[in-house]
């Protein structure tokens, strides 16, 4: 009995950003709320998350976001979108309300979780976690800052909103990671 109480504890934010030596033991709650985005699920793809709003300048970024899933997917590469309210409130919605607009507006195809805070002392513990790997300049200072993880689970580096996915940075850095086997 007490060794299944030990099995089960579930560590704290703050000692999962310690124990964590990559994103393999994080996860998110899907959109639809009925089930897990466990990034364990994408060990040896490239990944890349990005928090998004849809009522944000940036807001059009999904659709660079999925023109790049679409021609890298079968490479290796997972996009994952992380709905958020941190920054002047431009993601109202519901869970439903995100995910009908991105498919409507933007055919969005790659995963996306249920809205999460992803700043400050109460955000997500990977982005948490980023942070702590690559410092307060990588933390999400608006909407659609983009993290790129490598296929070995690493954090690669980060890139700033106003920084297009499709920008020629952004793909160097993904098809270096996809040619990384």
């Amino acid at each position: 009995m007490a060794l299944f109480a030990f099995l089960s504890f579930a560590p704290s934010d703050a000692q999962a950003q310690k124990l964590a030596k990559n994103i393999y033991g994080f996860e998110f709650q899907n959109i639809d709320e009925d089930g897990k985005i466990k990034l364990s699920d994408y060990k040896g793809k490239v990944v890349m998350i990005v928090n998004t709003a849809s009522e944000c300048g940036f807001t059009p970024q999904y659709k660079q976001l999925q023109d790049i899933y679409t021609k890298y997917k079968s490479k290796g590469l997972v996009i994952i979108g992380v709905p958020s309210n941190d920054f002047g409130n431009q993601e109202p919605g519901t869970g439903k309300e995100i995910a009908r607009f991105c498919e409507i507006n933007y055919g969005v195809t790659f995963p996306l979780t249920s809205k999460y805070i992803v700043s400050g002392g109460n955000a997500h513990p990977f982005y948490k976690w980023a942070k702590a790997k690559l410092g307060d300049d990588a933390a999400p200072k608006w909407s659609f800052h983009k993290y790129l993880i490598g296929r070995n689970g690493q954090l690669v580096t980060s890139f700033v909103s106003n920084i297009s996915p499709t920008d020629g940075r952004v793909i160097a850095a993904i098809e270096q990671q996809i040619g990384k086997q």
